[in-house]
């Protein structure tokens, strides 16, 4: 007998929660209808509040890194200017954070090597890197150049993403340098 009762209680306990489940789904139906009528304001203005509210310690101290520096820098070279402040893979993941706010971008060196610059131009409302990079041979040093923009033609039924411009010689510190 007390089994049958627990299976009474169980029935009870699931049509409770369904009713529960579907009132759940109801009202989150109803907000989705008033956020879609609002223009995603509500959406966005969320988005913003989560962005300024998740600064840490560490993303502080990398931003600050990128403020310094007149350069792209590696992760390695990052790492080192933190002092130990976080470990490495935390700095991969307030790099990937930071490349998905369009607060830096991502250059790819000639010889392969990642560096990551800050971005100049976070007040327009596309957001693109559509910009030089000069990569000095002699002290390895990757500087944005936001003047010189490339300059391309693509064939039909291509779509560019991502431009990756870089121009190789000597920087001004290490010409100067050689004189």
């Amino acid at each position: 007998m007390p089994r049958l009762k627990f299976l009474k209680y169980r029935k009870k306990m699931s049509l409770f929660s369904s009713f529960y489940l579907n009132l759940l789904n109801a009202i989150l139906l109803q907000i989705y209808t008033i956020l879609q009528n609002r223009n995603n304001v509500a959406i966005i203005f969320f988005q913003l509040k989560m962005k300024a509210t998740r600064n840490t310690t560490a993303k502080t101290a990398v931003l600050e890194v990128f403020e310094k520096s007149n350069t792209a820098l590696s992760h390695t070279e990052i790492q080192k200017q933190l002092n130990d402040i976080c470990d490495r893979v935390t700095i991969y993941r307030i790099l990937d954070r930071l490349l998905n706010d369009d607060i830096i971008h991502k250059i790819s060196n000639l010889d392969g090597t990642v560096k990551y610059a800050k971005c100049n131009h976070s007040n327009q409302r596309v957001h693109i890197h559509n910009h030089a990079h000069f990569s000095c041979e002699n002290c390895h040093e990757i500087t944005c150049l936001e003047t010189v923009k490339p300059s391309y033609i693509m064939p039909h039924n291509y779509k560019v993403k991502e431009i990756n411009f870089t121009l190789s010689g000597l920087c001004p510190k290490c010409l100067n340098s050689n004189i």
